[in-house]
């Protein structure tokens, strides 16, 4: 948990990425990406999710993630919790979507890749367990594709703005 923020560009690699986390709760109920750093008992609105006492899960992975990456970023946390024997904080046992707000104490993932990618970039954890080299080309990848993002001009763009 403590890493998350860090590790997010790396579970959630493209600009769509982020609009999942913290995306509205569905009309049939169902919930997507965790906005916040939390954790809970059988509760989809938490980013680490402890159905029974021998699993979890952590939700704040893209389908689009490279698998490898994910699974090296997962043991460089994990490792990074133990040596510092990090202290998760209290079980949150509420609905984020619906009382998420009255929670202040609780860190928030970055909403767009730019941030995510800054965090991943600024981690001593990630380039300590993972190497500078590959952190350093994987925030240039990912900067690549931001720019290429903000230099295009979306259809949202073009019907909202184009007549200011």
């Amino acid at each position: 948990m403590h890493n998350a923020e860090a590790l997010c560009s790396i579970f959630n690699p493209t600009v769509n990425s982020y609009k999942r986390i913290s995306a509205p709760r569905t009309t049939s109920g169902a919930t997507w990406a965790p906005g916040s750093i939390t954790y809970g008992g059988n509760n989809r609105t938490h980013m680490i999710r402890i159905p029974e006492s021998d699993r979890l899960e952590l939700r704040l992975m893209d389908g689009a993630a490279n698998p490898y990456l994910m699974q090296a970023g997962i043991i460089a946390a994990g490792l990074d919790g133990i040596v510092n024997k990090r202290d998760p904080g209290a079980r949150l046992d509420i609905d984020m979507f619906a009382e998420g707000h009255t929670i202040t104490d609780c860190k928030r993932l970055p909403l767009n890749m730019l941030d995510a990618v800054r965090l991943t970039d600024k981690s001593d954890v990630l380039r300590e367990r993972m190497g500078d080299e590959l952190i350093d080309c994987y925030v240039k990848l990912r900067m690549e594709e931001w720019r290429r993002y903000c230099g295009s001009i979306s259809q949202w763009e073009l019907d909202n703005t184009l007549d200011c």
